[in-house]
């Protein structure tokens, strides 16, 4: 089965993941701060990843380093998860319309992380969560999973759709993306032997 636990402990957080990626987006999501809860929510959900994340964090400073660690964790979870990534298709990518926005996400599994972020959050706040933590997420996701990520608002106006909207396409980018290649399930997708 193609699954991590990965503990992470530092002075500011102690963060807990757990990763099934052949799961049914069962998830079990609990850092203390609502809105992120609901994003990590959707994020399973919608990859097919199942998620079980425990994060406490210094939340009485702020949400930053909580938001920041846990997607350290998830991005080194899934790593581990994915092994020398053989079979697997490696690409995936998704264009999400949720209401007025529409967001489109592209990944490569190819452990070289980068990432390009062309979305902009009009509100400063979603309810009490900081909606620049969206980008922080993301950056520590593809940094510490080696996923080259590109995430890119074509519409929108609404802080709150745009940012669910690009959970929901990273995760059915990352659904694509660590399926098994039927036609290649004994291959690393690379001419090179290896990601």
């Amino acid at each position: 089965m193609r699954s991590a636990t990965i503990s992470r402990r530092t002075a500011e957080t102690e963060i807990s993941v757990t990763v099934n990626l052949d799961g049914t987006g069962r998830y079990d999501n609990s850092t203390g701060i609502g809105f992120f809860d609901h994003m990590l929510d959707q994020l399973s959900r919608h990859s097919l990843i199942d998620m079980k994340i425990r994060a406490e964090g210094d939340l009485h400073i702020d949400d930053h380093h909580t938001v920041e660690d846990t997607g350290i964790a998830l991005g080194q979870a899934l790593a581990q998860a994915l092994g020398d990534k053989t079979g697997i298709r490696r690409y995936g990518a998704c264009l999400l319309p949720m209401d007025d926005a529409l967001v489109r996400a592209a990944l490569d599994l190819s452990g070289r992380p980068y990432l390009v972020w062309n979305l902009d959050l009009p509100a400063p706040k979603i309810g009490s969560f900081d909606t620049e933590l969206v980008r922080e997420f993301f950056t520590a996701l593809a940094t510490h999973g080696g996923i080259t990520l590109h995430v890119d608002a074509l519409h929108g106006f609404n802080s709150h759709h745009l940012a669910e909207a690009a959970f929901k396409a990273v995760a059915r980018a990352l659904r694509e993306a660590v399926e098994t290649d039927p036609r290649k399930a004994d291959a690393v997708p690379s001419t090179k032997g290896a990601l």
